[in-house]
């Protein structure tokens, strides 16, 4: 209306269309056409006043006599039907397809591209409000994604991301490259910015990852445990967002931009130290000491003046890092944890426990009773095992080895000790299980017995598990050896076991 106008005092003036479109106001055709409907409005007469901008708009969006009226849209019949599948997110040539295949549309997929911007024009727009702090109330936390560095292990490149803690009033903020997104690194982080900062905010506002957040929901979020107790051991309270609203966290997210945009690109890193090094000083010294371009301050002197002593102090105690699982117990006893197992007594085989893992030990609960507890390992498919969390046969088999069957015989008796040597002296089989089975014969019935039925067997040249033990069941370790059976000298002292003499052979 502004422009309309000048071109309306111009034209009152006397100016010509010509000279009025040199001026670049607006075109000779549409000067025309502008002139006429003044004419008929009385609006050139310098003796009248002007019409409000109201008046004039209302007058000129009518259209001028003589031009042929809009065309109908051909999609007119299907405005319902794309209307509702705009409202699902299908997209615009998928819209036109469907049209052409089911309903034989034979318009172009520019009267569909129209269309659907007349419907998000329709649409209302998103209204947002910006959240504001106080110092000390809030940090945002974000992960982004960092430059390829050689792992110190194997040399290799390895995808690293940095971790971005940042204070709500003062824009102040903590950064580290770290390896992983896992929980005990998500807390150690924590940690490591609650230092920097030299205290604690209020409340620490974070997204849905799985390192912080187990179940995302807007109502009823659930806080990863290991997480939970290291808020309350720091004294801050979890706000995490919305699920799938990153807006919410908007200062830390304009922090990781800025470190992906004004750090990273350029510079080089020979390992991580060395990136950290860097990541620190450009942290205290070029971002810190910038203009923010919200706050209109310097960061570090918001935060040094205002808001560092109004963060919450530092715990002297602050909680351990671990980590929380719930791992179900293998039948050989054993719960894997980071692919090392820990073994829990055997009664619980089946069972679902808590495990809790810091850098230097793993402890094992059934619900809050405290079951067992191990040595952290970091070698992939090492064991963990106390030798009393094992069942009874599992522990003979592992602590009555050759050399204590051999010493518990030799106490049994010089019989018993030759039928486990000769058992142990076979060269096909591992008698080991037999051997164990044998002595513990002497727990049934009494050592004295088992002595007897093992010279029995010795002497009939049949010292065997199953032997012994008929022996004993039956009772004929009680009964004495016949007088045939007592004459070793001319069984085994002269010519052989299946020798006899013509005396004893027909005795």
């Amino acid at each position: 209306m502004f422009t309309i106008r000048q071109i309306l005092v111009r034209m009152r003036q006397g100016d010509t269309d010509r000279s009025i479109a040199r001026a670049g106001l607006m075109g000779r055709k549409k000067l025309g056409l502008l002139r006429q409907q003044a004419a008929q409005r009385n609006w050139l007469d310098p003796r009248q006043p002007l019409p409000e901008d109201a008046e004039m708009a209302v007058a000129l969006q009518r259209p001028p006599e003589g031009q042929p009226p809009q065309r109908l849209s051909s999609l007119r019949e299907h405005e319902e039907r794309i209307t509702a599948w705009v409202a699902q997110g299908i997209q615009g040539t998928t819209i036109h397809a469907a049209l052409v295949r089911q309903y034989g549309f034979g318009g172009s997929y520019s009267a569909v591209k129209r269309l659907i911007r007349r419907i998000h024009a329709a649409e209302p727009p998103r209204v947002t409000s910006r959240l504001t702090f106080t110092p000390g109330e809030a940090a945002q936390v974000d992960f982004g994604a960092g430059p390829l560095l050689a792992d110190p292990r194997t040399g290799e490149l390895r995808k690293t991301w940095f971790f971005v803690m940042t204070l709500c009033w003062s824009r102040h903020q903590y950064a580290e490259f770290v390896w992983d997104q896992k929980v005990m690194t998500w807390l150690a982080c924590h940690q490591h910015a609650f230092r920097w900062f030299g205290g604690v905010p209020k409340r620490v506002i974070i997204d849905n990852a799985k390192c912080a957040i187990t179940k995302a929901c807007i109502n009823d979020p659930v806080v990863q445990r290991a997480y939970g107790e290291y808020a309350e051991g720091y004294g801050f309270r979890v706000d995490p967002c919305p699920p799938h609203d990153p807006q919410k966290k908007g200062i830390v997210e304009s922090g990781v931009k800025y470190i992906k945009r004004s750090f990273l690109p350029l510079r080089e890193f020979r390992h991580r130290d060395d990136a950290q090094h860097q990541l620190q000083e450009w942290v205290l010294g070029e971002a810190g000491n910038r203009i923010h371009g919200t706050t209109r301050e310097v960061p570090l002197n918001r935060f040094a003046e205002v808001e560092r002593p109004l963060l919450q102090p530092l715990p002297e105690n602050p909680p351990e890092i671990s980590e929380w699982a719930r791992p179900k117990v293998y039948r050989d006893g054993h719960v894997q944890y980071n692919r090392c197992y820990y073994s829990v007594p055997f009664r619980f085989v089946d069972q679902q426990l808590w495990l809790r893992a810091t850098y230097t030990t793993v402890r094992i609960y059934w619900e809050q009773a405290l079951i067992a507890t191990h040595p952290r390992l970091f070698q992939p498919g090492s064991f963990a095992t106390v030798r009393d969390h094992l069942p009874p046969e599992a522990q003979a088999w592992q602590t009555q080895d050759i050399q204590w069957c051999l010493r518990v015989a030799e106490g049994v008796g010089p019989h018993c000790h030759a039928v486990v040597h000769q058992l142990f002296a076979d060269r096909q089989l591992v008698y080991l299980r037999t051997v164990q089975n044998l002595l513990r014969l002497r727990e049934k019935y009494s050592p004295q017995r088992l002595e007897n039925a093992c010279a029995r067997a010795v002497h009939y040249g049949n010292a065997r598990y199953k032997p012994i033990a008929e022996i004993l069941k039956k009772g004929l370790d009680q009964e004495p050896l016949t007088p045939v059976d007592m004459q070793n000298d001319s069984t085994y002292t002269r010519g052989g076991r299946f020798l006899r003499d013509s005396r004893n052979l027909f005795h």
